[in-house]
């Protein structure tokens, strides 16, 4: 009786943990919905305005905005990575990790240094375990992100452009691009590009397989009047473009920790049901052991006394 008794305590246990994970599959799967929401309704406002200052950059030829400059050789780099603050998501955070130190380590052979700031716990945990330094951290970025906050963040950075403080910002986060594929991407946000305002970096590790894909033709630049000048309208739209994608970066990173998660938390919930349902069979084995002992034993004390 003392296995019986030993599989009936650990499938308690078990049932336990599956309530506790299905439970946060479903918190998972509300926050997702969400943040999803969110996400889609930024997508479209953050494509066309990053189309529209493109072709500005790209049809302005007589005027031109500081965000755009690109400074070669670069010296200074400020890498932005979003990871979550809690854990329990899979493998969420360890691509986006991965990424973001091979990024930093590239920097540094390319004799640039790199400052380094990481919204999210898990990240900022990543960094000081390694004794890297890091320049600032985040935590207040959960999975609803507000644009306020993010826009204070943005400024500080169009600052320290203008400045010379840095001359190129790269964020490091997952891209959201369905319910099914999200992929940990390294992203140049200044200087803005004018050549393709949504162009991204993949991740190193499966920048391989996209090798040998063809690449669609650009699109005709769209001629544009300007009133009442073409730099003032650029003095406007530039700086609004660069907060709207990097609120974009956020909401993107949001929307798959939430993915992450509910993926995690499924797999551990059937997991669980299928772990109940072998020690269910343990303890059927081990009990009817336990009775073909016992009826023996009867039998064998009840022959004795004849």
């Amino acid at each position: 009786m003392a296995k019986a008794r030993a599989i009936i305590k650990r499938r308690k246990a078990v049932d336990n943990i599956r309530k506790i994970t299905r439970t946060m599959e479903l918190i998972a799967t509300a926050r997702f919905r969400k943040a999803m929401d969110r996400a889609t309704e930024a997508e479209a406002y953050t494509k066309k305005i990053a189309e529209l200052v493109s072709d500005l950059g790209e049809t302005s030829q007589n005027v031109a905005h500081p965000l755009f400059a690109k400074r070669e050789p670069v010296k200074r780099s400020l890498l932005l990575v979003l990871t979550s603050n809690r854990g329990l998501a899979g493998g969420y955070n360890g691509n986006v990790l991965r990424a973001a130190f091979r990024t930093y380590q590239d920097l540094q052979a390319d004799g640039v240094v790199p400052d380094v700031e990481v919204s999210g716990k898990r990240g900022v945990t990543f960094w000081k375990y390694r004794k890297l330094p890091l320049t600032a951290s985040y935590t207040q970025y959960e999975d609803r992100p507000q644009f306020d906050d993010v826009e204070k963040l943005a400024e500080r950075y169009i600052t320290m452009f203008l400045k010379g403080e840095i001359d190129r910002l790269d964020v490091v986060y997952t891209e959201y691009v369905n319910a099914s594929r999200q992929n940990a991407v390294v992203k140049t946000l200044l200087p803005i590009p004018t050549a393709d305002p949504g162009a991204s970096r993949p991740n190193p590790e499966t920048a391989d397989a996209a090798a040998g894909k063809g690449v669609g033709a650009k699109a005709e630049a769209v001629p544009y009047e300007y009133i009442p000048d073409a730099q003032g309208i650029l003095e406007e739209i530039v700086p609004v473009s660069f907060k709207v994608r990097l609120f974009k970066c956020f909401l993107d990173a949001a929307v798959s920790e939430q993915i992450a998660r509910m993926v995690a938390m499924r797999g551990a919930t059937q997991n669980a049901d299928d772990l109940v349902k072998e020690l269910t069979r343990s303890y059927n084995r081990a009990r009817q052991s336990q009775i073909t002992r016992d009826l023996a034993d009867i039998v064998g004390a009840a022959a004795a006394l004849k």
